[in-house]
This record gives C-alpha cells, structure tokens and sequence, in this order.
C-alpha cells in the first residue's frame, strides 16, 4: 500500500489504496468512540459501506449532504450528531459533503475525518462556505479543519468522466488564483505549480483508463498540493464570482468553477502576465487564459454558463451582486468589466482581456 502522510498544522493527510477501510484506526488515533457518517444522497451506498466497516462504533448515516452546504441542512445533520452522541464526523464523498462535515465539527468541537471521493480540494482548507436565504459567506478559522484526510484512489476510479474534469477545474482553480495572491509566498506558489502540472500530466490519463489507480493517486496528489494554497492564502475574483454566483443562483459548484476559471484568469492576466505565466507554460499557449479555455475544451467540460442553468436574462443581477461588496484583486473590478466577463462565459465564447 503506497501510502504517505503530509504533517500539515493540525491535520494528518495520508494516499494510498484501501484507506477508506482505516476509518476506524484513525477513530483510535484520535480518541474517538462514535461517528456520524456523511453523505449526499447519491453517496450513500458508500457511506453506508464505511458504517459497516464501523460497526457499532457508527452512529448511523447522514445523507442529505448538498452544495453550498446551507444552514438548515446543517441544523438538521446537528440534531441527527447530537442524538446519536458522536464524538466524531466521518465524511465520504466531494466538497458537499465536506463542508458539511466542516460544519458539524466546527459547530460541535469534535474532530473531522475527510474521506474525499472528488478533487474539490476543500477538505485541505480552514474555511466554510455556507448558504442561507439565496447568500453564500464564507469565513476561516483554524478549527475548520479536518483533523484527518484519508485519499483512497479507489473511490475516485468510478467517478464520471464530466465529474471529473470539472472536479478537476475546481481544484486548479486554487492554484491559479494562489499564484496572483496577495499573501503568495514561495511555499504556496511552488505548490500551486506542483498541483497544476499533476492535473495536467495525469488528467489524460485518467480519461484515458478511469481505472488507473496510479493515474488517480496523482490526480488526487493534485488536488491536495491545490486545496493546500486554498488553505494559507486568499483568494480573489474567480472564487468570488463563483461562491456568490454559484450561491445565488443555485448553479452545481464544480462546473461554475470549470467555466469561470479561464475568464477569470483572462480578466486578471492584463494586470499580472508574469504571475500567471506558469499557467501558460504548463498548459501550452502564449496566454493563461486562453491556454486554460483550450485545456478545459479538449477535456470535454462545459464552457457555457447557459448549459448549465443561469440565464442571460440573470447576467445584470450576477454582475451587480460579484461587485457589490468589495474585495482585493489583483486587477481593479468594475461592475461593466465583470459584466462583460460574466457574458463570455455564459455564451461560451473564449475568454477576452476586458
């Protein structure tokens, strides 16, 4: 078993084949006698596996995990947690499901162990995106997260081509942005790089032969080095437009991230080229922007807004709440020149320096 971990403050993160079948040795580790087990819906045969393995250290499933975690979801998992007297969230499945453990954990004090089963990344942030009445905030705190990371190649091997490249997008997304940070140091900045060239040396691959075990754990090492500068830097425009955007609208979180991410990067690459110039580098062409609209084409992801929910009528309003508060970047924000980028991507045209 290739299995390695990662000393990150507070949090213990380990790859390797078969993990998800250590969930109760991590438990030990940590001291814990009872867990909650998380998922979305459509995840539940898995959690209920894990629970299994648990036996009755398992405080039953959750399920009803779902995007932009809202509050009353999470109210409802807490009352669920509460009764059954876990001392521990275990969550299994993509960045719904673990925000979701975020949640209950930071809400309960208990500790969060994070078997990811998508590339979202989140599960290597402090942070929590929650939704409530239509508005998505977001905010950090070192309690946020997850005390244990377990990849498992395995429970990536089925994931859908189209799952996976968008999943794959989100995650990238953190090293663009991680590159043209504020607080960018060369620790985030080299392992922005180094989870840009995994994604783009092994996401081939893995369409390819979704089976590859090898070609998965690099997918998955990816978006570790990716979430990781998530984690310890800020982020700007893209994720901006995608938190309030995707919240307001209800539109699925990965896909916003695989569409805006070349519009974005195009928008803030007029006003630092030589920060973004890896991006070029690594995924060939002269600019990032473009180079990242041509990667995510040739790997079949969306590229339209439209195609996945948001109408043009929609375009006035998700321009006036992205620049209704403001926020740093790198590139001054106006409300016609996000207006414009917001129509970029949502007719599906390349992204443009507007």
């Amino acid at each position: 078993m290739n299995t390695q971990a990662h000393p990150l403050a507070h949090q213990r993160v380990r790859f390797g084949t078969g993990l998800r079948h250590e969930v109760g040795a991590e438990m030990d580790l940590l001291g814990c006698a009872r867990a909650i087990v998380l998922s979305t819906p459509q995840q539940s045969d898995m959690a209920l596996d894990v629970a299994a393995t648990l036996g009755d250290r398992a405080g039953g499933v959750f399920s009803g995990a779902t995007m932009h975690t809202p509050i009353d979801v999470t109210e409802d998992a807490l009352q669920h947690a509460v009764t059954v007297k876990a001392d521990c969230i275990v969550a299994i499945g993509g960045g719904s499901t673990t925000g979701l453990g975020k949640a209950l954990s930071f809400r309960m004090n208990i500790p969060h162990i994070c078997v990811p089963t998508t590339y979202a990344g989140s599960e290597a942030t402090p942070i929590l995106g929650q939704t409530e009445n239509g508005i998505k905030t977001t905010f950090s705190d070192p309690g946020i997260l997850p005390s244990v990371v377990l990849y498992d190649p395995q429970l990536v091997t089925s994931l859908p081509a189209d799952l996976t490249v968008t999943s794959a997008l989100n995650a990238m997304a953190h090293a663009v942005e991680g590159l043209y940070a504020k607080d960018r140091n060369d620790e985030t900045t080299r392992l922005a790089i180094q989870g840009l060239e995994d994604f783009n040396g092994s996401l081939t691959r893995v369409l390819e032969d979704p089976g590859s075990l090898a070609a998965r754990e690099a997918t998955l090492r990816g978006a570790w080095a990716c979430g990781t500068v998530l984690g310890r830097v800020g982020m700007a425009l893209h994720h901006k437009l995608c938190h309030t955007i995707g919240g307001s609208f209800d539109l699925p979180h990965a896909q916003t991230h695989a569409i805006l991410l070349p519009h974005a990067t195009a928008f803030n690459e007029a006003a630092v080229p030589d920060l973004l110039a890896p991006v070029a580098k690594i995924f060939g062409g002269d600019q990032s922007g473009m180079a990242l609209w041509g990667f995510a084409r040739d790997m079949g992801a969306p590229l339209a807004l439209k195609e996945i929910g948001l109408e043009e009528s929609d375009l006035d309003r998700a321009a006036e709440i992205a620049t209704r508060n403001p926020y740093w970047n790198p590139r001054e924000i106006d409300r016609a020149g996000i207006r414009a980028l917001l129509q970029n991507a949502w007719s599906g045209d390349a992204p443009g320096t507007c």
